[in-house]
């Protein structure tokens, strides 16, 4: 499979080290990866292997600073590395995204302790990190969380469940976030942010089942009974857990599910450009035909938009510019038009669509893993209206997430080859 390099339309937003990571990406992504694709699918179990070779890379390092090994190559550079993956595996894509966001965790809110004992070992892959903040009754409304966190005078002491925890079987160190204020307190300050090693005394993690789609990835429950917790392993302060939850989920989450929708609403169109224009039809192929080239031509306007939106929001985020907003709208849009891409990508391979042995199965189950998480389409677009009609009412609005972090080990835009 041919990976073609960075359109011109992301001209203003890559430098040459830029390039260099994507044309890297795609060679891993082609050598390491392609080839153990048809496994994922056929073993239904979670992929280790890859785990490792992302780790080789120093990948899962991508935004830690220097002094702690890993890359500063920023968010532009991490929306290529998902991206990039996410056109030949949303699985090897989802393994790496989904280490990221924790990491967001502890660069924000770790004390210096903490990122000089644990942000090597991320920059390094040796420790590999999950967050848990989803509950199976309560989904992500943190407002609802009934996993609690009591202190007995010597520990804190963790009960409860959580779900669709990105990597579960494969992380080594969880950043759960759980109450530990009575109910009725605001939830802004009801929740504590956690680390907890994944072999402690009380941690279970559930036996991995298989979903939908990204065969090969973990989303599975951990449950936690009775697990205690030193105070030195709380992250930022008690009570900060929601700022914890929410600022790691807006700057890392979001993107990063618009790049793995990206990487995916790509391939589907590059399979159904390969597939029209190899089906025969009449004297010709479908390709001929003008009512399939108004639907591939409305399929390559909607990876155009979501393209450029979701690079003109991290680059944003890298420039320390105020882009909650493009971060919301990046993952809403970008997943609505790559599911109607997909539809239509299903569509026009008409019964094939169906069959294992296409490739856009694969990928169309794949994209429906990319709407729940990091909060639903409904929620992206609430915001965005609350934060639109308070502009209108001058009542002001929270203080942006891309501006209480901005710059926070953020690295300059250079121009020089990074993590290659």
């Amino acid at each position: 499979m041919s990976m073609p390099a960075p359109p011109h339309s992301l001209d203003r937003f890559l430098t040459p080290a830029h390039r260099a990571l994507w044309e890297a990406v795609d060679d891993f992504a082609t050598q390491e990866i392609q080839p153990r694709v048809e496994r994922m699918e056929s073993a239904q179990r979670v992929d280790r292997k890859i785990a490792r070779l992302l780790a080789g890379r120093g990948w899962f390092g991508v935004t830690v600073p220097e002094a702690f090994g890993g890359m500063a190559a920023g968010h532009v550079a991490k929306t290529i590395l998902i991206h990039r993956l996410a056109r030949v595996s949303g699985a090897a894509a989802a393994i790496l995204q989904a280490s990221l966001i924790p990491v967001a965790a502890v660069l924000y809110y770790a004390t210096d302790e903490q990122h000089a004992a644990l942000l090597p070992g991320v920059a390094d892959g040796s420790v590999l990190m999950s967050i848990a903040v989803t509950e199976p009754d309560q989904g992500g409304h943190l407002g609802g969380m009934t996993t609690t966190a009591e202190w007995d005078g010597r520990a804190w002491v963790l009960t409860g469940v959580k779900a669709h925890v990105g990597n579960s079987h494969l992380a080594d160190l969880h950043v759960v976030v759980a109450r530990t204020c009575p109910t009725g307190t605001r939830t802004s300050r009801a929740l504590t942010a956690f680390l907890v090693q994944g072999d402690q005394r009380g941690v279970h993690i559930v036996p991995h089942s298989a979903k939908l789609g990204l065969r090969g990835f973990s989303y599975g429950q951990i449950t936690f009974d009775r697990v205690r917790i030193s105070p030195h392993d709380i992250l930022g302060e008690v009570g900060q857990g929601f700022d914890v939850a929410q600022s790691s989920s807006i700057l890392y989450g979001r993107p990063n599910l618009t790049a793995l929708s990206l990487g995916l609403h790509e391939r589907a169109v590059c399979l159904t450009a390969q597939y029209i224009s190899q089906r025969p039809r009449y004297q010709g192929t479908l390709a001929d035909l003008s009512v399939i080239q108004d639907r591939l031509g409305q399929m390559s306007a909607r990876l155009l938009m979501a393209r450029i939106l979701a690079y003109h929001a991290v680059d944003m985020l890298d420039r320390g510019l105020p882009c909650d907003d493009e971060l919301l709208a990046a993952k809403a849009l970008g997943h609505d038009l790559a599911s109607e891409t997909g539809n239509d990508a299903m569509q026009l391979h008409a019964a094939n669509g169906l069959d294992v042995d296409f490739p856009i199965e694969r990928v169309w189950r794949d994209m429906q893993s990319t709407y729940a998480p990091a909060g639903t389409g409904e929620v992206q677009r609430r915001r965005l209206a609350e934060n639109l009609l308070q502009q209108q009412d001058k009542t002001g609005t929270r203080t942006p997430w891309s501006v209480v972090h901005a710059r926070r080990f953020q690295p300059p835009i250079v121009d020089q080859p990074v993590g290659v």
